[in-house]
């Protein structure tokens, strides 16, 4: 029989807490976007037809590491999202807003 999470967390120690919470905390910060679709309860094919493409167009997409700026952020807008570009420095972060009003002659790297 399964245990509940909150009987199982209340035996953990303090510090076993923390060290869960801090490895939640990373495993949310990043994820490829395959696995952000899945987190946010979205299958490929309705993905697809909100993109009015073809569900194999986001198999493809969820498995490339360069593609255009405009193609990422219609992917995480149609998953209701909102993409940010953040440079983050030694000194600090900032947010590029060059891509605010974007065509799609640009281009990402990943």
């Amino acid at each position: 029989m399964a245990k509940r999470i909150a009987v199982l967390r209340a035996k953990m120690s303090p510090e076993s807490i923390m060290r869960s919470e801090e490895r939640t905390r990373v495993m949310l910060d990043e994820m490829p976007l395959n696995e952000l679709r899945q987190a946010r309860g979205l299958s490929q094919a309705t993905l697809a037809k909100v993109l009015n493409v073809q569900q194999p167009s986001i198999a493809k997409l969820e498995h490339r590491a360069d593609m255009y700026i405009s193609t990422l952020r219609s992917h995480i807008e149609a998953m209701g999202g909102m993409l940010e570009i953040v440079a983050r420095f030694p000194d600090g972060s900032v947010k590029i807003n060059n891509f605010e009003s974007l065509g799609d002659n640009k281009k990402v790297t990943a």
